[in-house]
């Protein structure tokens, strides 16, 4: 599959052939301008559009394609937009509204009514806006010359978000057992979740794994095994020859039988029960923390909603710096004036958070009943990052949102054998996790230090669902009005 967006240019018959064939050139000179700039997607160019049936059959088309993960839509001319209601009415991909014209600068030497006639694209574009809402159509409006450096950025971020958003509509997830027993925020509506998100997900036993886990031979997992020592700083008892290496095999089977699984079922996310682990030796960790690296979502103790989250952000941040991984707020450093949070998790926290090299360890879990589970230990990178939690409100799922500083811990933690995170939340320690209280969201999240407010912002839009920001700018009594707000609006947008 070679993913691409679709650029469709209006304008109408009024202004005879040769004002239309500068409109088709000149459109086509805006893409090759925006695949120019290395935005994450590249754009096709289709031909212009001046009637109602054309229009309403590129959007159909669009809907059926598989490669067409979106529309970039701008008005040339003047484009009556009467001519658009059937087509937006059936589009079922997200959409960019790009507010630009042709030219940078105006022709002051030069300028007539033909140049006029020609680039309209000052009030086309307030023309088809008005039907955009007037339709209640969701979109995103970008405005400026696609020649300046934030237009092709804010493009960019809408189209890593339409791939996050294709992501998930074409998720299928693999439950490997039900969620922690009693645990409230890991329940949710599967079914409402493939509505909103597409997801499909699916329990399996997880002694299915146990059998994908048998048929793997020994050779095949001593070649994976041997290509850990390779890559990473494997401690000497897990080493070929030493006293814990058979763990190491069993690791490396782990992983194996977990790939093939499923790629056997077309999925690209999965959960782990500590508390159901069938036959399987060990808890599955470094085989976890290897495939989120390869861009799998992953939600521990059954928690799907994380693990598509988890998903997206893998396919909305590929090829930029920084990396994306299940997280979980686990316990704070309360000195005032230096407040942070430490994130991690039994053993599952992702190595591309760290351009390092992570230690591969083995150690008692102290829960779940199985033998010490090898897993990656390491320290995030510092960097600016986000945290987002999903969790199902009854009448809607909520993506609650943090910004957040990873900064290194103060002293070093030899005792704590995982991956883990250490951050400054936005925009202080007390407004963060009182907000995050408030908004009832998860504990645990996916943490990006590749993506902004601004990726999970477009996603949710497209999703149709709620997003919460805790920023800088964020205070306790704004951000409670804002839920407030939000709660009336997402029932009235649904209806009764």
């Amino acid at each position: 599959m070679s993913p691409t967006i679709w650029f469709l240019t209006g304008s109408q018959h009024l202004y005879g052939e040769e004002t239309l064939v500068q409109v088709a050139n000149n459109s086509k000179q805006i893409v090759a301008e925006l695949n120019g700039a290395g935005l994450a997607i590249p754009v096709t160019w289709k031909p212009v559009l001046t009637s109602k049936d054309a229009i309403r059959r590129i959007m159909l088309e669009a809907n059926g394609d598989d490669e067409c993960l979106g529309v970039i839509a701008w008005m040339h001319t003047f484009s009556p937009a009467k001519m658009w209601i059937a087509g937006l009415d059936g589009l079922a991909k997200p959409l960019l509204h790009l507010h630009t014209q042709a030219n940078v600068e105006l022709p002051w030497a030069t300028i007539d009514m033909d140049f006029m006639n020609l680039n309209q694209a000052a009030h086309g574009d307030r023309e088809f806006a008005y039907i955009e809402s007037r339709l209640g159509i969701a979109r995103t409006t970008v405005v400026g010359h696609v020649s300046n450096p934030q237009v092709q950025a804010q493009v960019d971020i809408w189209m890593r978000a339409s791939a996050g958003y294709a992501a998930s509509r074409q998720l299928n997830l693999v439950r490997f057992g039900d969620n922690m027993r009693n645990v409230a925020v890991t329940e949710g509506d599967k079914t409402e979740a493939e509505h909103i998100f597409g997801t499909s997900v699916n329990t399996y036993g997880v002694n299915d794994l146990v059998e994908a886990v048998a048929q793997v031979g020994d050779l095949e997992a001593e070649i994976l095994a041997g290509a850990y020592e390779d890559e990473y700083d494997v401690v000497a008892d897990l080493r070929k020859g030493g006293d814990r290496y058979d763990s190491l095999i069993y690791s490396a089977k782990l992983e194996i039988a977990l790939r093939s699984f499923l790629e056997a079922h077309d999925a690209k996310a999965f959960t782990t029960n500590f508390e159901d682990l069938g036959d399987l030796r060990q808890l599955p960790g470094m085989s976890v923390q290897r495939l989120q690296a390869d861009g799998y979502g992953f939600g521990a103790e059954g928690d799907w909603k994380t693990a598509i989250l988890v998903r997206a952000a893998k396919v909305m941040g590929a090829g930029l710096d920084g990396g994306a991984s299940l997280m979980e707020d686990y316990t704070y450093h309360l000195v005032p004036g230096k407040e942070k949070i430490l994130g991690a998790h039994m053993l599952e926290v992702c190595p591309s958070l760290t351009k390092g090299t992570p230690r591969v360890e083995i150690h008692p879990l102290g829960i779940g009943g199985k033998e010490d589970p090898v897993r990656f230990v390491f320290d995030a990178d510092r960097s600016r990052g986000i945290v987002v939690g999903l969790s199902d409100m009854r009448d809607r799922f909520r993506l609650t949102a943090n910004t957040v500083t990873v900064v290194p811990p103060d002293e070093l933690m030899p005792n704590l054998p995982v991956g883990r995170a250490m951050w400054v939340p936005d925009p202080d320690f007390y407004t963060s996790a009182a907000c995050w209280l408030t908004a009832g969201s998860s504990h645990h999240t996916v943490m990006s230090t590749a993506l902004t407010a601004a990726h999970f912002r477009e996603f949710s839009r497209m999703a149709g669902t709620e997003f919460a920001l805790i920023d800088e700018s964020t205070t306790r009594d704004g951000f409670e009005d804002l839920l407030r707000w939000n709660a009336a609006y997402y029932r009235l947008a649904r209806g009764f």
